[in-house]
């Protein structure tokens, strides 16, 4: 059964760092592609970025590119997403989710998710 679970989420002050984990289990994890996703309270789920099963790396949002980073270990079945520069509005809980072989800006079709982490930047 895949299953993939975040960590890391926390507290971060604006202009901070904080970098998450989704580690993966229940498929050999280089077939698959990861993206990240985010929902702020009151808010629709926005994608950020993803990362096929080549290593191709697709953006969604241009609100995060050249601040966000997604990177993956295949001996640790583990994707990363490094954030930098935080803002506010990047408040939200942060979810990785799965899908064969090549990333897609329709969330529906990622048919793995994990449980999210919460991400708060605040001074």
């Amino acid at each position: 059964q895949v299953q993939l679970v975040e960590s890391g989420g926390g507290l971060a002050l604006p202009g901070g760092s904080l970098r998450l984990s989704c580690a993966a289990s229940g498929f050999t994890q280089p077939y698959k592609a990861i993206g990240w996703f985010r929902q702020a309270p009151g808010k629709e789920r926005e994608g950020l970025v993803c990362i096929s099963s080549g290593d191709a790396t697709i953006y969604y949002s241009d609100s995060v590119k050249g601040r966000f980073a997604i990177s993956r270990d295949n001996a640790k079945r583990t994707v990363y997403l490094q954030m930098n520069s935080l803002k506010p509005e990047d408040t939200a809980v942060y979810y990785c989710a799965a899908r064969d072989y090549y990333c897609s800006r329709s969330a529906s079709t990622f048919l793995s998710w994990g449980q999210g982490t919460q991400v708060t930047v605040s001074s």
